[in-house]
């Protein structure tokens, strides 16, 4: 729907009356992209103010409250008289003058008398909307109220009648007499940014696809099977395999990081690689057996280079019964495949720790040419220094590689 919202006397602006708007699909698009949302009521003759979930369909605005709270008490006859606000915040401004420093910002007002929806479809609608617009697809992944849920909420109905968007952009409104001063000014710009996903107690799996995430497809784990490992997304359901095939110090002894000694500090290693990938840094697989589904280890792709199309392969922690078998043969020749033959990788690398023999000659083995060595690279859990060796295949290098992998893979 297009259009203009016409304006009442208390949607008019009594200043600054180039901030104000009544344009329906500016308002539309502030209302579906904001989560802060207030609407103020009248109790007693006294404002109250609260804040609350609301969702748009078509040209009303459904707002979440409970039956036994102010809101909802107030609106259980003909309905409340309500005024709801919201905003996205999209900058501080700051100006020379404390006179003039500002918020670059967009906001919706609108003023209205919102009904309690009484009409069950039209109820459970409103609250399948609400529970859509955290994620799409959210409403068939969770459990739909109850009889009794249903009675305890309140969800109202306003009409998008009375409504204004107010907005302001731009830099800094300094008086003319004022920028010869030498104060720092200018803008701060603002954004919501959504971090890693943190599952709650007894979630296995990984976040699902509606919500937020990498999407470049150098940061995505993507699942790849073999025969003798398959690379699944390192998820917290993998954190009891972890700690039963890993419970040997051997295998920790010359990585970064100490040997895991329980669920929680292992949990606490697979969060920190959720939050890397998020950040871009890493992108980490659990190694799990193809048959039985047990877990042997876990691996990574890291210091992910788009720019220079490089990747590092590392992290690597495999559990000692796996060790002489083709379980890191093919793990890394699918690593390696997805990176030059799917991503478009020009270089891959791997750094070890220059005690490290066993490793370097593993990775040799792969088909890499050791470049060079790092010192001082990295602190080892004991405090000391830690000489890198470093190991790379360029795009050149890979198809002969390949083809050695694939023997041996067979042999084994």
């Amino acid at each position: 729907m297009t259009g203009l919202y016409q304006p009442t006397a208390r949607t008019t602006a009594t200043r600054n009356r180039d901030r104000m708007h009544y344009e329906r699909e500016k308002a539309h698009a502030i209302l579906d992209e904001a989560y802060d949302c207030s609407v103020a009521f009248v109790v007693d003759g006294e404002p109250r103010v609260l804040p609350t979930l609301h969702v748009r369909v078509e040209d009303t605005l459904y707002l979440h409250a409970s039956t036994g709270g102010r809101l909802g008490l107030q609106a259980r006859a003909d309905g409340v008289p309500v005024a709801v606000s919201v905003t996205l915040l999209d900058g501080i401004v700051y100006a020379r003058s404390q006179f003039h420093h500002s918020a670059n910002y967009r906001s919706v007002v609108v003023h209205g008398n919102a009904r309690p929806v009484a009409d069950e479809a039209e109820k459970r609608a409103a609250m399948n909307a609400l529970v859509e617009r955290m994620g799409r697809g959210r409403s068939a992944e969770s459990r739909p109220p109850t009889a009794r849920e249903l009675a305890t909420t309140t969800v109202l109905a306003l009409p998008l009648v009375e409504v204004s968007v107010r907005a302001r952009t731009g830099g800094v409104a300094d008086d003319i007499e004022d920028a010869s001063l030498s104060h720092w000014a200018g803008v701060l710009p603002l954004r919501r940014i959504a971090g890693p996903p943190e599952p709650d107690a007894g979630v296995s799996g990984p976040p699902p696809a509606y919500l937020p995430g990498p999407t470049s497809p150098w940061h995505l784990a993507a699942p790849m099977r073999g025969e003798h490992v398959a690379l699944e997304p390192l998820a917290p359901g993998h954190a009891d395999g972890l700690l039963a095939a890993l419970g040997d110090d051997e295998v920790w002894q010359f990585l970064p990081t100490e040997r895991p000694r329980g669920v929680a500090e292992i949990s606490e290693l697979i969060t920190v690689a959720a939050r890397q990938q998020w950040e871009g840094e890493r992108v980490s697989w659990a190694q799990v057996d193809p048959r039985t589904g047990e877990v042997m280890g876990m691996t990574s792709y890291h210091d992910i280079d788009t720019e220079r199309r490089a990747v590092g392969i590392g992290h690597t922690v495999l559990g000692r019964r796996w060790w002489r078998t083709g379980v890191n043969t093919e793990a890394k020749l699918m690593l390696l495949r997805r990176a030059f033959e799917v991503l478009g990788a020009e270089r891959v690398f791997w750094y070890t720790d220059i005690r490290n023999e066993r490793s370097q000659r593993a990775i040799a083995r792969l088909g890499a040419t050791r470049d060079g060595v790092i010192r001082r690279h990295r602190l080892r859990p004991d405090g000391t220094w830690r000489d890198t060796v470093l190991f790379a295949m360029t795009v050149e290098e890979w198809p002969a590689a390949a083809e050695r992998l694939r023997a041996r893979l067979a042999a084994a």
